[in-house]
């Protein structure tokens, strides 16, 4: 088990929080940002400053009657603020997903049943559907400013119940299959206060928030545990600005997902690469593998400037990081924490920490979570169930979904992995999504298609079963198929001189060679499809599989 933990800190609610912003952490810068990406004006909130902004707006929104409040933009300062007050003043907060189409939003604010919208001006059309309308671009400071003149009392002599419905969180998916998830205060404060027993970050660090606000994932692990643990948060100007935003902004850390490490790390590789160090490089990993990581960062330094010089800490979780990616980032002196959670749980269940990590593990169940697996195979793996007060209340307006994931105190994630007999959790795939064959054998497409992804050309990839009885009487086996979308660029690189014609065979013939032949034959892909359009995915860019496959089955028949 975990070998070593931090102290930690607990908060029951948001009240508490606000309090360590206005007593404990008060001079603190907590934001920093720019109006525009190429000013040169920086914009510094101290911690004082934001919790005055949250009591104050938290005050003018009793004073409208508002009940729940629905909030959408890009990131910013504005958005934290408004979080926090609907909260504080015991109103329903209803993070909203920008990234939908308007009418998707629009469906959403009726489901959550929102009266009031807190929202960017570019969102005005789709905020219409409420009845009080706040746009953070005009009328927002003077909201501000006049909550701050009137009387606070209503909102000071307020009583929060802890453990009651505070949240609304829409999971992934289309408006007509996404759940409504109900979290309480308690719930996400019990999750940060694992999370604070498990990484050490502190009011001398900065992270980079770049991940969508109203994604538990960032909410919970940069804006709400990252300023209970007093650092500054500084908003990225875009992903394309991400590098010069470490370096300008002088970052500690930040949340992301697998996708942006893989991404930082080609272009790591790349430049080693183009300076012909690719064999020396190698062997310094190997020799200094076992070195502590401040000596790791010192004889990897150029690489550490390259991403800003003072980059520590990266926090990643919603899939599983390729294992090569991950012990590259760990030889370079970054200190990896892969994270296995979900909206349901108010984001983390296990983690790694700095002292205790294994290859291909996303951690330990963290210190206020027990795990275990359900009906596990002769290999242990089964569906991962969790124990914890960060479970949420339930799907809003969705009783029988309730029922089905919450059973005696357990919450059935849905999730297959199994647990080592060290307590190392490791995820294997969704239990959806997991092909089972005649003779009883289990695939889990994920693990195919990270070896599929590793192919120089190669953008993404979806594994899945497919049966065709239409040609015979007699009934046939599931057969593994993978849909590959390929770069355009790198592919014409890797296979100089082809058609596009030539793609399909030339794929094939590596899947056979490079893929096949590390995996018994049950596992085999035997037929391919190709393709440069993009797959089907959510805003948080998981693959929409049965949307997926609803267009292949189109093509395969």
């Amino acid at each position: 088990m975990v070998n070593k933990l931090y102290e930690g800190h607990r908060l029951n609610n948001f009240r508490e929080l606000v309090s360590l912003f206005k007593n404990v952490y008060r001079n603190k810068i907590a934001f920093e940002y720019k109006k525009t990406p190429n000013s040169n004006n920086y914009i510094r909130i101290s911690y004082y400053q934001f919790a005055q902004d949250i009591e104050a707006l938290g005050t003018s929104l009793l004073k409208m009657g508002c009940k729940r409040v629905a909030i959408i933009s890009d990131n910013r300062y504005e958005w934290c603020v408004s979080y926090l007050a609907v909260t504080t003043a015991g109103l329903i907060v209803v993070p909203l997903d920008k990234s939908l189409p308007d009418n998707e939003i629009k469906s959403l604010i009726n489901r959550s049943k929102a009266d009031t919208i807190i929202y960017e001006k570019k969102f005005d059309e789709v905020a219409h559907n409420c009845k009080n309308l706040i746009c953070m671009d005009s009328g927002y400071t003077k909201l501000l400013d006049d909550g701050k003149n009137l009387n606070h009392d209503k909102y000071n002599s307020l009583k929060l119940d802890d453990k009651a419905f505070s949240i609304m969180l829409f999971t992934s998916g289309t408006t007509n299959i996404s759940k409504a998830v109900m979290l309480s205060q308690y719930a996400v404060c019990t999750d940060m206060y694992g999370l604070s027993q498990m990484i050490d970050i502190n009011t001398t660090d900065k992270f980079l928030s770049f991940l969508p606000l109203h994604h538990t994932f960032e909410s919970n692990c940069t804006f709400l545990f990252g300023t209970s643990c007093g650092i500054t948060i500084a908003f990225c100007d875009g992903l394309k600005y991400i590098q010069k935003n470490l370096a300008e902004y002088k970052v500690t850390g930040f949340v992301c997902v697998p996708l942006m490490l893989e991404i930082m790390f080609k272009k790591i590789t790349k430049a080693i690469k183009e300076q012909h160090k690719t064999v020396l490089v190698a062997i310094m990993r190997r020799i200094f593998r076992p070195f502590s990581i401040n000596t790791k960062r010192k004889v990897f330094k150029s690489i550490i400037d390259n991403l800003g010089g003072k980059l520590r800490t990266i926090i990643s979780g919603g899939a599983s990081l390729d294992k090569a990616v991950l012990q590259g980032y760990n030889d370079f002196g970054f200190d990896i924490h892969q994270g296995y959670g979900l909206t349901e749980t108010s984001s983390v269940l296990a983690g790694e920490n700095s002292f205790s990590k294994r290859l291909g593990s996303v951690g330990y169940p963290i210190p206020t979570v027990e795990l275990k697996i359900d009906n596990p195979d002769e290999k242990g793996i089964g569906e991962i169930v969790a124990k914890t007060d960060s479970v949420m209340i339930g799907y809003y307006d969705n009783e029988e979904a309730t029922k089905q994931v919450l059973k005696d105190g357990w919450f059935y994630t849905g999730d297959l992995g199994y647990i080592d007999k060290d307590g190392f959790v490791f995820i294997t795939g969704r239990k959806k999504d997991m092909i089972v064959l005649k003779n009883g054998k289990k695939i889990f497409p994920e693990e195919i298609e990270i070896l599929i992804n590793k192919l120089p050309y190669v953008e993404e990839s979806m594994v899945f079963g497919y049966t065709d009885n239409s040609k015979s009487d007699r009934f046939e086996d599931v057969v593994l198929y993978a849909k590959i979308v390929y770069k355009d660029d790198e592919i014409a690189t890797y296979f100089p001189n082809k058609e596009k014609s030539e793609y399909q065979s030339l794929i094939f013939n590596d899947i056979k060679t490079k893929i096949n032949k590390q995996m018994p034959a049950y596992k085999f892909i035997r037929h391919i499809i190709v393709t440069d359009n993009p797959l089907i995915k959510t805003t948080t860019q998981k693959i929409k599989r049965n949307e997926e496959l609803k267009v292949i089955e189109k093509v395969l028949n």
